[in-house]
């Protein structure tokens, strides 16, 4: 019985491994809020809209981490953390470029709860591709 257990048991890991491997993996590289921000945003949803299920990162450095600081607006004066928040809670990541920080005086606290931090931008877009990542830059 418990080797039927056992079995049972690697069974179900296994079909949840392969699940979570069919899952798109995508990450979305800003580096110019005025020109990808709001194009970005909206592909990511209409992404999540398509494929509910992909584990999508948005990555950010430069110029592109803009959108992501407290009160940013975009070119028709509407506020980013609206969207932002939106696809966070749709389980979307946003992440910061630590040397972007470093080398603009910028502070985290400046920036939107949603925002994570990472140490280099172009590091972990790197690492993002290697581990299966699909590339998209809007």
């Amino acid at each position: 019985m418990r080797r039927l257990t056992r079995l049972l048991i690697a069974s179900v890991l296994g079909l949840a491994s392969l699940a979570a491997l069919a899952q798109d993996r995508v990450v979305y590289h800003i580096d110019d809020a005025a020109a990808q921000a709001l194009k970005g945003l909206r592909n990511v949803r209409n992404h999540l809209d398509v494929d509910p299920t992909a584990q999508i990162t948005v990555v950010t450095h430069a110029n592109g981490v803009d959108f992501l600081m407290d009160g940013a607006k975009d070119r028709n004066g509407g506020e980013y953390a609206g969207p932002v928040a939106a696809l966070k809670a749709r389980g979307v990541k946003f992440e910061v470029c630590e040397i972007t920080l470093k080398n603009r005086d910028l502070k985290k606290d400046q920036f939107l709860q949603e925002a994570e931090f990472t140490p280099s931008g172009v590091v972990r877009i790197a690492k993002l591709q290697k581990q299966g990542a699909a590339y998209i830059k809007p």
